[in-house]
């Protein structure tokens, strides 16, 4: 598979396997106590070393502070540090000092003018993760299994490396990897069968589905 693909909020060891021999690049682990997916650290270090070496290991944290980041990266080892909370541009050079660790920063993305958010982190996040910004009412800063508009990205640089997450499933990855020609891609929610529960069966037909829209990709470019 050319398309990198993140398996995120991982909890069990079924999971985690399955995920890597589907061919997942990322596996995402995830330290919020209001989520389904909240993992501790033991556990999740537990399942990374299942894994370890065949997929990167992320973790995925919420304004975390340093001591419940000390804890995790103890623990778990991870190869990358995702911040999904409200994280300044300082912290997320002050994390990456600390840590020597490459970090993924998560932005919500609605409009137009929420990828102006994009240009303080340019040169400081290593990557960025695009997720939709929560519906009313969601305590959660991803994981709702709602999209936005894929249209929005036409206006970002190309030099911006980016995931594309926001409720990516088997019904849409086609139309999303078409619409955006992201490299990279994050689900959760969308190879779920309730919050928190990954399922085995949805997460081999998204793989199928990402795998037939690289075909498509690869079949039009050829005939250009």
């Amino acid at each position: 598979m050319k398309t990198e693909v993140k398996i995120c909020g991982l909890k069990t060891a079924e999971a985690v396997d399955r995920a890597v021999a589907l061919g997942a690049s990322h596996t995402g682990f995830i330290f919020f106590a209001k989520s389904p997916r909240n993992i501790e650290p033991d556990d999740a270090g537990r399942l990374a070393d299942r894994i370890r070496g065949k997929a990167k290991v992320v973790a995925v944290t919420v304004d975390a502070d340093n001591d419940d980041l000390d804890e995790i990266v103890a623990a778990l080892k991870p190869d990358i540090l995702q911040l999904h909370g409200s994280e300044t541009p300082d912290r997320v050079l002050t994390v990456k000092a600390v840590y020597g660790l490459p970090v993924i920063k998560a932005l919500s993305i609605r409009d137009a003018d929420d990828l102006k958010k994009v240009e303080p982190f340019i040169g400081i996040a290593d990557r960025f993760l695009f997720d939709a910004k929560p519906p009313a009412g969601s305590e959660l800063p991803g994981g709702n299994g709602v999209s936005f508009d894929w249209t929005l990205l036409d206006a970002l640089d190309g030099s911006v490396d980016y995931m594309l997450s926001g409720g990516l499933n088997v019904n849409n990855i086609g139309e999303a990897l078409a619409q955006t020609r992201t490299c990279a891609i994050d689900t959760s929610s969308g190879v779920e069968s309730a919050p928190g529960v990954k399922d085995l069966q949805l997460m081999e037909s998204f793989f199928d589905a990402v795998r037939q829209a690289e075909a498509v990709t690869a079949r039009s470019g050829s005939k250009t």
